[in-house]
């Protein structure tokens, strides 16, 4: 069993940044971020390899934001910027245990955290 916890989330106004942070109790292998904004699903926002070489991001986000980890922390992050009034969202932390690739796909994931509310304003 591995527990995501998650922290960084806040409000902030349009055009600033936030970082989100989650730390994992165990080892991981891809992990990523996703969010869901009131009444819509769950979609994707960015996705790392287990090594960090490859990263995949949804096109919302492309040049805007960033995902990083530190392995030895058993840390990934999520450096938000020039933030959007539509990226306001609960994002979620996933990690999967075995599959290796920055996938976008929520069903190659095991565990996910607890999510942490994001506000941008206009």
């Amino acid at each position: 069993q591995v527990q995501l916890v998650e922290s960084g989330g806040g409000l902030v106004q349009a055009g600033g940044s936030l970082k989100l942070s989650c730390a994992a109790s165990g080892r991981t292998t891809a992990m990523g971020w996703f969010r869901q904004a009131p009444g819509k699903e769950r979609e994707f926002v960015a996705a790392i390899s287990a090594s960090g070489d490859n990263t995949n991001y949804a096109f919302a986000v492309k040049g805007r934001f960033t995902i990083s980890r530190d392995n030895a922390k058993n840390t990934v992050y999520l450096q938000m910027n020039s933030l959007k009034p539509e990226d306001t969202a609960v994002y979620y932390c996933a990690a999967s245990i075995n599959y290796q690739g920055a996938t976008s796909s929520w069903s190659r994931y095991n565990y996910w955290g607890q999510g942490t509310q994001v506000t941008a304003t206009s």
